[in-house]
């Protein structure tokens, strides 16, 4: 699935830590890591000022890709100068790229997270999935045991099952399918006993659809949970009760079609995950 591999850096801790990531997926899939360093002609004058940026890109580039070589990958350096977020986006169109590995927030971001920093932004568009990584935590979560798929049953969240089933593939991860009904913002109604059978059948049927693939897939072990609750609260709480290394979710369910994932559940648990994330962008 994942043949290759984008890891953009700009030499940070966060970074970094997203290289590792890339490493270890890369080995697990015998993929090519391209080690993308973006030059941003908006916060730099020309000339020679440009050209002491350009070779310190280029230096982290070429160190991060010798890094992974070392390590018995075929890794790739490449410096590019535009808008980062679409530097990114346009490499992982012209070089077929399959994963892209994002540290949450970099050297401009450090107390901004993610919101309106080029990871956000690459979230948001990509095509293909995207794996945030956030420094704060210093333990690493690979070899990938426990992965939470969470689901409300909409195509947008059924759009990370195939991926999720296919890294629990590669390391022999159990899946964790977990489907929260939210209560809380739907009305007097939902205390109706019919409007609550309802939505638990609905998310019922959301972790079996996630059951069902993961043993077409004879994925060993699989476990379905249904909560309710404040959905991205729930799923935080799974994550840390579970022991979970790995969430994969889709970047909008059945309230974010068109809004992408700002404001969503799938933001708020990007920005707050003690785990790496990987968001899968439904096919249009």
């Amino acid at each position: 699935m994942f043949d290759n591999i984008l890891v953009p850096t700009d030499g940070s801790d966060c970074a970094e830590t997203a290289v590792g990531y890339a490493e270890d997926l890369g080995a697990r899939y015998g993929a090519t890591v391209h080690a993308l360093c973006v030059v941003d002609p908006r916060t730099i004058e020309h000339g020679p000022h440009y050209d002491d940026v350009k070779r310190e890109h280029t230096e982290v580039a070429e160190n991060t890709s010798a890094e992974l070589s070392s390590g018995g990958l075929s890794a790739k350096p490449v410096v590019l100068t535009d808008v980062p977020h679409k530097a990114i986006l346009q490499y992982v169109t012209e070089q077929d790229i399959d994963l892209v590995v994002m540290g949450t927030h970099g050297r401009t971001g450090v107390e901004r997270y993610l919101l309106g920093s080029v990871t956000e932004k690459v979230v948001r568009l990509s095509d293909v999935p995207v794996l945030t990584v956030s420094a704060a935590n210093d333990a690493v979560t690979y070899p990938y045991t426990d992965i939470l798929v969470p689901t409300d049953g909409s195509e947008g969240a059924a759009a990370a099952i195939g991926p999720a089933v296919d890294v629990a593939s590669k390391y022999g991860s159990r899946i964790h399918a977990l489907s929260v009904v939210e209560t809380a913002s739907l009305g007097v109604d939902v205390r109706s006993e019919t409007v609550l059978e309802s939505l638990e059948e609905a998310a019922r049927d959301a972790v079996e659809t996630v059951e069902e693939q993961a043993a077409r897939a004879s994925i060993a072990g699989v476990e379905t949970a249904v909560e309710h609750g404040n959905p991205y609260r729930a799923i935080h709480s799974y994550v840390d009760e579970h022991g979970i290394d790995l969430v994969t979710m889709g970047t909008h369910g059945r309230s974010g079609i068109e809004r992408y994932l700002l404001g969503s559940v799938t933001e708020k648990t990007v920005r707050t995950s003690p785990v790496p994330v990987m968001t899968v962008r439904q096919s249009e």
